[in-house]
């Protein structure tokens, strides 16, 4: 540490007072520097030592000692005094090691002597406001020069250093005491309340009651900031309002506006939104008091443990097994331990667990026991869970369940019902549940709309897909590629080419270019399908513009739209052309056309093609057995016949209603008779209906007949 230089004349007032103390000054300053030493004349007598700091030198958030100036008046308080004791005290218990280690040799007198100057030159130097700018500066502030001839900079560099010690162990104590109230107070308590029934214990629970704590006196400053603003303010009015009534001058009428430091005074409600929801409505006040009662409620008792034979009973519900019923489990474990609400639902979120099969089962008995209360929230996860995994019959004896208890499906329940029978293609019930969810008053979401128009494409029914995205444009909700993709494929293979083109210009719109292969193909396919060539022709050119290489399937669909129309001549040109620019046409184009030559009876032609085809080594797909058994059988070739329809016969699982009109058209032209009546069986067996002109060839036998009857009343 700098040594600690004192003057001649210092000395000389401590030798004054004790002359046993200037006996041993001399000692002590030989070894100073005579740079250092002084030689002014000091005949100022000693001053008494000066009365306590203020309470502004303790109590400001910056413990600026210059506030000590303002309130003199106020020092004969005892709570100012003890606040200057305190400060002295610390001052001198610290200055007293700073000045004892650098004189060694003196003895306590001198030292007392040196301490008393000090003290009185640093309390002389606060009244003048000399020091008030210095003291309590930042940690990087340097330390200001000796304001008086008497100290050296080194010892007042001390001083200072020590002043700033002093006044920030004294802060800190201060708010460690009024963190102490703060820690104590009913809020944080019950904050922690709180957090110890959640859960949260020892050290994590200790710094978070700390954090409230200051949290809440930080608040409270911040507050008291404010009073005093205010204060400030009104005195500031009442000096100028005073100071007005005084003047008579005209220039008194246009003064200036008292100045304010208020804060300014907001005009109008509070509005705020969170997530574009308008907060500020009144609704969500009385959305927030539901909320409360609720929770009031709300049943915060913990489970009653599950010890001895009851914890035995446990063990066996873990180990049941799909087939076994867990009822006389249930009822010896409801006789042990007399259970409430909170017991049960600590067994079922054990066995959800460890064992879902048994969760499922128990979960569905303890919604008939009384004890457990059951709300609309606990039939809802239940049938969630049914929902995701499938199970329409668990589902559907949980609704049956909860209308003989008088509770009526929510938005939750609603939707999962949607999502499953989509799903599962029970579009009857996915409709229903689709429009409850409607009468509610909400509105189906994305998925909602998603999960409704997937179930129509499955099913075959595009047209009312169709409706709801329509639907879903008058509300501004986006359809993804998926959804349309699946629509133009459904439309694609029923044939609806206005359906598809409709689709199509909505993918347009919606992303602005769809260049995308697929949906090309699928448009080519369902003008194809519905015999309009031009136009599959038209979008089948436009694909390959924008660079895309047709493949066998897209050929073969445009072959089946000429060959809808009969025109021989532009499928022939369309194949050359394809051919000059080395695109292979494959088992797909080479069935459509086997099937074309079929029906005009160019049996040789046909022929020639399934050569091709057997080179290509590829399989041959199905739809080629219906054309040759149609083009022998026509062709009254029994060999042939006979050994396609064995074929047909044994995949007659994959044939569908038109498959199975054309397998018995061309065996009733041929004269097989026998073979025709047998595949008209199998249609009826697989309850497929017939077209007018085939029943009347046939003869429909009376259960058909009957069967087709109720189907069309129903």
């Amino acid at each position: 540490m700098k040594s600690l230089l004192f003057s001649r004349q210092a000395i000389r007032r401590l030798s004054l007072s004790s002359p046993k103390i200037s006996r041993n000054i001399p000692a002590a300053t030989s070894s100073l520097p005579h740079s250092d030493l002084h030689l002014k004349t000091y005949n100022e007598p000693i001053r008494p030592p000066i009365s306590s700091l203020t309470r502004h030198f303790h109590s400001t958030r910056e413990s600026r000692l210059s506030t000590a100036i303002h309130e003199e008046e106020a020092a004969e308080d005892n709570e100012d005094d003890g606040t200057t004791n305190e400060f002295l005290s610390r001052f001198v218990w610290i200055m007293r090691g700073k000045v004892t280690e650098a004189f060694p040799d003196s003895d306590k007198k001198m030292v007392d002597g040196m301490l008393l100057l000090i003290v009185e030159k640093v309390v002389e130097e606060i009244e003048r406001g000399g020091f008030s700018n210095k003291v309590g500066g930042g940690a990087g502030s340097s330390p200001p020069p000796s304001p008086s001839s008497e100290f050296s900079d080194d010892l007042w560099a001390t001083i200072w250093e020590v002043s700033n010690t002093v006044l920030k162990d004294m802060e800190k104590e201060r708010k460690k005491e009024k963190m102490k109230k703060y820690v104590q107070s009913p809020e944080v308590m019950e904050m922690c309340r709180f957090a110890g029934e959640i859960g949260i214990r020892g050290d994590l629970l200790r710094e978070l009651r700390f954090k409230w704590a200051r949290e809440k006196m930080e608040e409270a400053e911040f507050y008291e900031g404010l009073e005093q603003m205010r204060d400030l303010d009104t005195s500031i009015r009442e000096s100028e309002t005073v100071e007005g009534e005084g003047e008579e001058s005209v220039e008194s009428d246009e003064a200036q506006p008292p100045r304010s430091i208020s804060l300014p005074k907001r005009k109008g409600k509070f509005k705020y939104k969170i997530y574009g929801l308008e907060l500020s409505d009144p609704k969500w006040g009385e959305v927030a008091d539901k909320i409360h009662e609720a929770e009031e409620e709300a049943d915060w008792s913990e489970a009653k443990p599950v010890t001895g034979k009851c914890k035995l009973v446990v063990e066996k519900l873990e180990g049941l097994e799909e087939k076994d019923d867990p009822s006389g489990l249930i009822a010896e474990w409801v006789e042990l331990l007399e259970p409430q609400r909170v017991d049960w639902v600590a067994l079922l979120d054990h066995l959800r667990d460890v064992n879902t099969s048994a969760y499922l089962k128990v979960a569905e008995l303890v919604l008939d026991d009384k004890s457990f209360k059951a709300s609309i929230s606990d039939y809802s996860k239940l049938i969630n869970f049914h929902a995701k995994e499938n199970h329409t019959q668990d589902v559907e004896r949980i609704l049956k369940k909860m209308s003989q208890n008088g509770i009526f499906p929510d938005i939750s329940i609603a939707t999962a019902l949607i999502h499953m029978y989509s799903k599962s293609g029970n579009l009857e019930r996915a409709t229903e549940a689709f429009e409850s969810l409607k009468s509610y008053g909400l509105r189906p979401d994305k998925k909602i709309y998603t999960s409704m128009i997937m179930g129509y494409v499955n099913a075959g029914k595009p047209k009312l897909g169709e409706r709801l995205i329509r639907e879903m444009e008058t509300r501004d909700i986006k359809c993804s590629d998926e959804v349309y993709m699946g629509m133009l494929r459904a439309f694609a293979q029923v044939g609806d080419a206005d359906g598809a083109a409709g689709i199509f210009t909505s993918m347009q719109l919606e992303f602005k270019d769809t260049n995308c292969y697929e949906a090309y193909s699928l448009l080519v396919e369902a003008y194809g399908r519905a015999g309009k060539a031009d136009s599959a022709k038209i979008n089948f050119d436009q694909m390959r513009t924008r660079g895309f290489k047709p493949d066998d399937k897209c050929i073969a669909n445009m072959i089946r739209a000429y060959k809808r129309e009969n025109s021989l001549d532009k499928a022939l040109r369309l194949l050359l052309k394809l051919e000059k620019e080395e695109i292979e046409i494959g088992v797909v184009t080479y069935t459509v056309l086997v099937d074309w030559m079929a029906n005009l009876g160019l049996i040789e032609e046909a022929e020639q093609l399934l050569v091709k085809i057997s080179q290509l080594g590829e399989a041959p797909p199905f739809e080629l057995q219906v054309s040759l058994c149609y083009m022998y059988s026509t062709a009254r070739n029994e060999k042939k016949t006979l050994q396609a329809l064995g074929v047909l016969e044994a995949k007659k699982d994959q044939m569908g209603p038109n498959e199975f009109e054309k397998v018995i058209t061309g065996l009733k032209m041929g004269g097989f008779e026998k073979d025709a009546r047998r595949m008209f069986k199998h249609m009826e067996a697989r309850k497929f209906l017939p077209s007018d002109r085939l029943k009347i060839d046939m003869g429909a036998s009376p259960s058909f007949a009957s069967g087709l009857s109720g189907r069309m009343r129903r």
